[in-house]
């Protein structure tokens, strides 16, 4: 993504963020790229609403970084929770009357119809290739794929956030998206002040950061890790609150110098974590561009990822490659034999990180909406023309 200078639109519009488990960002990528971009449009002096759940009321706040929050229920399945917040969301979103409204993930599809009739202009972030996750079943594979569909013939635009996804909608459907990234937060380099509460040293230490699921192949790291000769530690960070089996999985293929840390809500010290580990494990396949690792980027730390499209297309030159068990162990050998090349990946990876600009992709939304608030007829019929090629941005 290329650093622009383009300065915001100047209308200020009332902007509606829905589909999410809302902020402040604890979870995945869509909780902390609307943390980042709201709080920039907010500065810019648009009303940014963000629809939250899953927050004990003691602890709910009303406002956020200038954000408004609005808390709802949801189902506590793992099938319905999603899309039954998003439903609640989009009532609320229908009475209170944004100028523009950006869904996110192409699950929420069902809901869209309701923003058209309503006549607010909307967008969906599309998000990765939901359907290829292992924890949903034929049935639930079926969903996305039709939630893919569903999505194309509705939005008015479509949000991809990795040149792979934007590929897919083009080959797939012909739909053109308007590409926009993540951002990578620029960790300048600071002492480990923290790293001693765990007892681990500086660059003397492997770190893995993710949800326990299959697609993000967190067994695969760990069995090529215990297969490995590596000595220094694996500090593993994350957890998953329906995989138990998997977690357990996990859990088997380790060994003692495996560190289980859970999920890590302290940024102070997941900041140290990835500015201080030799390399971070990013074994994500299915997603676009992945938050965690533009953080490693951003912290300065080599990358070794799983080897999909969408890795390489943000680690490039910073990253070495695997693909399964057998090529993760080999690595693990190789980035501690030759430490001095890992650390020039290292370098590499701030270079790199320096593409992926918060600025720029908070610009790129508003942009977006500002496009969306202008436009006078905000549905679109069933098979109807699909989006100009010239309407698609590269952000």
């Amino acid at each position: 993504m290329q650093r622009t200078e383009r300065p915001y639109l100047s209308a200020k519009i009332k902007i509606a963020l829905i589909g999410t488990r809302g902020i402040p960002a604890r979870y995945g990528g869509f909780e902390t790229a609307i943390e980042e971009v709201g709080r920039r449009l907010v500065e810019q002096g648009h009303e940014v609403t963000v629809y939250c759940r899953g927050t004990a009321k003691e602890d709910r706040q009303s406002e956020y970084l200038g954000m408004k929050l609005v808390h709802l229920p949801a189902l506590r399945r793992r099938s319905l929770e999603t899309l039954s917040h998003t439903a609640l969301s989009v009532l609320h979103a229908v009475i209170r009357r944004p100028d523009a409204a950006i869904v996110f993930n192409a699950a929420n599809a069902p809901m869209l119809p309701l923003l058209g009739v309503a006549k607010i202009p909307f967008a969906t972030h599309v998000d990765g290739l939901e359907w290829k996750r292992a924890k949903w079943g034929p049935v639930g594979q079926r969903y996305y794929l039709l939630c893919e569909r569903l999505s194309v013939w509705w939005s008015q635009e479509l949000i991809a956030d990795a040149q792979g996804i934007a590929d897919y909608y083009k080959t797939k459907f012909a739909r053109a998206t308007r590409l926009i990234t993540y951002g990578a937060p620029q960790l300048a380099p600071a002492p480990a002040r923290r790293l001693s509460e765990l007892g681990l040293e500086t660059k003397k230490f492997h770190l893995v950061v993710a949800r326990f699921e299959p697609e993000n192949h967190v067994e695969m790291i760990v069995r090529g890790y215990t297969q490995s000769e590596a000595k220094l530690p694996l500090v593993v960070v994350g957890s998953a609150p329906y995989a138990e089996q998997y977690t357990q999985q996990v859990q088997e293929a380790s060994n003692e110098k495996v560190r289980f840390l859970g999920g890590v809500w302290d940024q102070e010290l997941l900041d140290e974590l990835y500015a201080h580990s030799l390399a971070y494990w990013h074994g994500h396949s299915v997603g676009g561009t992945n938050p965690s690792l533009l953080r490693a980027l951003g912290a300065g730390t080599a990358v070794n990822a799983y080897d999909v499209n969408f890795n390489r297309e943000v680690a490039m030159d910073a990253g070495e490659y695997f693909n399964d068990v057998n090529t993760a162990s080999l690595l693990f050998d190789r980035t501690e034999e030759h430490i001095d090349s890992v650390l020039e990946r290292g370098q590499k990876a701030r270079v790199r990180a320096k593409a992926y600009d918060w600025n720029d992709v908070a610009s790129a939304y508003g942009d977006l909406c500002t496009d969306l608030a202008g436009r006078t007829n905000s549905t679109r019929k069933l098979g109807s023309a699909l989006v100009a090629g010239d309407r698609s941005t590269q952000a």
